[in-house]
């Protein structure tokens, strides 16, 4: 099966809004053994999008649209669907009762123009909303099939996981399975470099990297009659990544989805141990990130954004003395504020950082990048001095991320 990604909104065109949506779906798809050759962008439209519409169908079996499904009279998704396979358009009680419902819960009234969210081309498969108003809409005409979603994410994820993705697999021949090699602390070019041999001996296995922020990921896939039989497949590529890459693979997963927080509170949890959190250019990105992992708050204790100099000191007990010698952003700083931070809290792990983040506040001793990360346990507190690049953002995630990862191996080390 060949797939497109129709993406409806002028918002989208103006960069109002980062289409997540495309990159979501194409994810899935290929988790499904799904080809995808384009991406199509339209505004809300009528001309352009049954343009857009037509040449997609032209070039794939299945089109999926997301956006303009809403009420307002600019939303017109479904409706040059049903022009395109020369379908009526009909309403569909069940829907028109279900958003009853979802309006009397949320105590408001449903104005006329949320009706139009009920009607569907003639014969079309419904896909219940439950993260919202507009139900999206399968519509089959021989060969040829356009799954329409809505435009938030949150409902899109939804949607295509209870309803679209048990639709598609229907049409697989095989069992696609992926296992996702997670990478951190080496660059993109770096692991490409390191893995590119087992890549070039695979005929079974596809090896695809992925790289974000600071991270790169290896999609390892194969196809097979069943699971067991593709995990066999991936199993000694896998073995040898892990050898080739060593200590920098931080993770081995069935999903993509996973963050680095998420393997620093599993690794806290599976020790036994708790964490605290001192920050100063990070402002308190490290924490939140923790804070977004369910379970967190069995491992999590506190965090403090000690900013000001005088922070640091009255709350984290870093002496005046070692800001006048060696400056707030110093190693000597750092380990400082990660004793104090793990002595004040009680937790058995903290972590601290202090760095400068830009644009302005660098020096020629001390550059905008330099970012210290100190990690406070039993045995000491330990630090790592950074170079980041980038804008204030950039550094400061970049910063978090050697943060958490710092806290998912302070966790290893103890339960050894």
């Amino acid at each position: 099966m060949i797939a497109e990604i129709l993406s409806i909104g002028t918002e989208l065109l103006l960069g109002q809004i980062v289409n997540t949506d495309a990159q979501y779906l194409s994810l899935e798809l290929a988790a499904l053994g799904i080809d995808v050759y384009h991406h199509c962008t339209v505004g809300d439209n009528p001309v352009r999008l049954r343009e857009a519409l037509a040449t997609a169908l032209a070039r794939a079996d299945t089109v999926i649209t997301t956006g303009g499904l809403g009420p307002t009279a600019d939303d017109l998704s479904k409706e040059i669907v049903a022009e395109y396979f020369g379908l009526p358009l009909e309403e569909d009680p069940p829907s028109l009762e279900a958003m009853s419902r979802f309006f009397a819960s949320l105590g408001r009234e449903m104005t006329p123009n949320n009706r139009k969210q009920v009607y569907f081309p003639r014969g079309a498969i419904i896909l219940p909303n439950e993260r919202g108003t507009a139900p999206g809409c399968i519509v089959e005409q021989g060969s040829k099939r356009v799954i329409q979603l809505p435009g938030p994410p949150r409902e899109l994820v939804h949607m295509f996981q209870r309803s679209v993705m048990p639709y598609l697999r229907a049409f697989a021949t095989k069992n696609i399975t992926s296992r996702y090699v997670r990478i951190f602390c080496i660059g993109e070019s770096e692991v490409e470099t390191r893995v590119r041999p087992v890549i070039d001996a695979q005929s079974a296995v596809t090896i695809a990297p992925y790289c974000s922020l600071g991270e790169v990921q290896l999609r390892v896939t194969a196809k097979a009659g069943t699971t067991s039989d593709a995990l066999a497949l991936i199993a000694p590529v896998e073995a040898a990544l892990l050898e080739l890459l060593g200590p920098a693979v931080y993770a081995v997963s069935d999903t993509a989805e996973d963050s680095l927080a998420h393997y620093a509170v599993a690794a806290l949890l599976e020790a036994g141990k708790t964490v605290a959190v001192a920050e100063s250019c990070t402002g308190g990105l490290v924490a939140a990130s923790l804070v977004e992992v369910s379970g967190a708050s069995a491992a999590l204790m506190e965090g403090c954004v000690a900013y000001s100099n005088a922070a640091k000191v009255r709350c984290l007990g870093v002496s005046q003395r070692t800001l006048d010698a060696h400056g707030a952003v110093s190693e000597e700083t750092a380990r400082e504020m990660a004793a104090g931070m793990r002595a004040a809290s009680g937790a058995d792990i903290a972590v601290a950082t202090t760095g400068i983040a830009g644009p302005d506040g660098g020096s020629i001793e001390k550059p905008v990048g330099l970012v210290y990360i100190a990690i406070a346990t039993a045995q000491g507190a330990q630090t790592k001095a950074l170079r980041l690049t980038g804008d204030r953002n950039r550094i400061r995630w970049l910063a978090t991320l050697h943060a958490l990862n710092g806290i998912r191996l302070a966790a290893i080390a103890s339960g050894e």
